[in-house]
């Protein structure tokens, strides 16, 4: 086994666009699972850029992740509401709705979330 293993997202091994242009998930499998970067274009929301793929009526994924740039509001299915902005480390439970807040894309990095997100249903 190597000592170590760099990998880049600009090479993936996996690109999964959402729905309407609005954005995609790239991500680069460890050996111990996949690890995702996602570029949410302004005016994304997850009720319509990924519920039609996901199948569910809010997001089903718990995330763990850093916001590299951009904003996003996160709202839980009891109300509980939040912004998350560059710097910031997130962690979010599953049973969520979230959206780009402005007019610059939302760059996420997730350990946890991401290696079914955005992956059609079936």
């Amino acid at each position: 086994m190597a000592a170590m293993d760099r990998r880049n997202f600009d090479a993936p091994d996996e690109t999964r666009p959402f729905v309407g242009g609005m954005g995609r998930l790239d991500l680069v499998d460890t050996g111990d699972g996949a690890v995702g970067r996602a570029v949410f274009e302004p005016g994304w929301k997850w009720s319509e850029h990924i519920k039609p793929l996901a199948g569910t009526d809010s997001c089903q994924a718990d995330h763990t992740g850093y916001v590299v740039s951009g904003r996003m509001k996160v709202v839980t299915d009891d109300g509980e509401s939040t912004e998350f902005g560059p710097g910031d480390y997130m962690r979010v439970h599953p049973g969520h709705n979230a959206w780009v807040v402005g007019d610059e894309p939302c760059v996420t990095l997730d350990w946890t979330g991401f290696s079914d997100y955005a992956k059609p249903s079936g």
